[in-house]
């Protein structure tokens, strides 16, 4: 080894590596700053905080005060909402996104076969999409009014039973589903987009091969829109685990009670049948003032919606696979 391999006097030979390590990494938190920040004051600091208030009886005017498990037992043991909330918000999840992504892809799948006036269908089919929800859903209430609307009318002169729909237990989710895939807009677009980029000549291929209609939705058009498809579910579980507006305003007109603006109201109108977790939080947090219970609700939903998009996630694309 020659003198000049030898490292300089009192410098240590991994000094200059380390130093440049440092700044390396000082350079990328740099980078990431804006969203480490951001996770942190928007989500990280909210979820603990949530944690550390379902522990703790709070009413948002005197200091927290420890409970330990008494919030929990009360909303999944003693509180007479808690259930019903969760059942009509998994019914919702599972039926309203299920046919919400088959409209979609139904709808989209329609337009891009049409040759004459695409676009007037098109934009026939998103403008629902961008109506306020309040208003949206105060005129299907109207719409639907069992005595004096005009679809009760429709299908009393044909002949039909006419349901009670938003005054209803059995009809208000139904009638919630039917708001919900009016504005089917969203994913009309979405899903157009993916079917106009599925290859031509796989579909020529698969003709050659005497594949039918079906066959070739099956084993061409699913397989090359399948994380679209995947897209749409998860952000419809996420968007339905979050429902609380329409509802709500669905069970305040029926019930007659949003023209009484001091009048206090117990969602869920009728029987319980529109009640969501995420009126539940509100109710629990902003109207009883127990923010601990809120709290536990609050976490549920989240544990849902973590489980449900990580199943999706992890499976959605097997399900959609074109192998037998």
């Amino acid at each position: 080894m020659s003198a000049t391999d030898l490292p300089a006097p009192g410098r240590r030979p991994g000094g200059a590596l380390r130093a440049r390590s440092r700044r390396r990494a000082l350079r990328n938190l740099a980078f990431l700053s804006p969203w480490l920040v951001g996770f942190g004051v928007f989500f990280a600091y909210p979820l603990l905080s949530t944690v550390y208030f379902s522990f703790m009886h709070y009413d948002g005017f005197n200091p927290p005060a420890w409970t330990g498990g008494t919030n929990w037992s009360y909303v999944l043991g003693d509180y007479p909402l808690f259930w019903p909330a969760l059942r009509n918000t998994l019914w919702l999840v599972v039926v309203m996104v299920t046919l919400r992504v088959v409209f979609g892809l139904g709808i989209g799948l329609l337009i891009t076969k049409i040759k004459t006036g695409a676009g007037l269908f098109r934009t026939a089919f998103y403008l629902p999409y961008l109506a306020p929800p309040v208003a949206a859903t105060m005129a299907f209430v109207f719409l639907l009014n069992p005595g004096t609307g005009p679809v009760n009318h429709m299908l009393g002169g044909i002949g039909v039973p006419t349901p009670g729909w938003f005054t209803d237990p059995h009809w208000s989710k139904p009638a919630l589903t039917v708001l919900a895939l009016w504005g089917i807009g969203d994913l009309m677009v979405i899903f157009m987009a993916a079917l106009l980029d599925v290859p031509k000549e796989q579909y020529e291929a698969a003709e050659l091969d005497g594949a039918g209609a079906w066959h070739r939705f099956r084993f061409v058009t699913l397989p090359n829109i399948s994380p679209i498809v995947t897209f749409a579910v998860v952000t419809g579980v996420i968007q339905t685990m979050q429902y609380y507006t329409q509802p709500l305003v669905a069970g305040k007109v029926a019930s007659g009670v949003i023209g009484n603006s001091g009048q206090q109201f117990e969602p869920g109108y009728p029987d319980k049948s529109t009640l969501t977790l995420p009126q539940l939080v509100y109710n629990l947090g902003f109207q009883r003032f127990d923010y601990g219970s809120a709290c536990v609700v609050a976490l549920v939903l989240f544990a849902l919606a973590m489980a449900c998009t990580a199943l999706l996630m992890r499976r959605g694309g097997t399900f959609l696979s074109a192998e037998d």
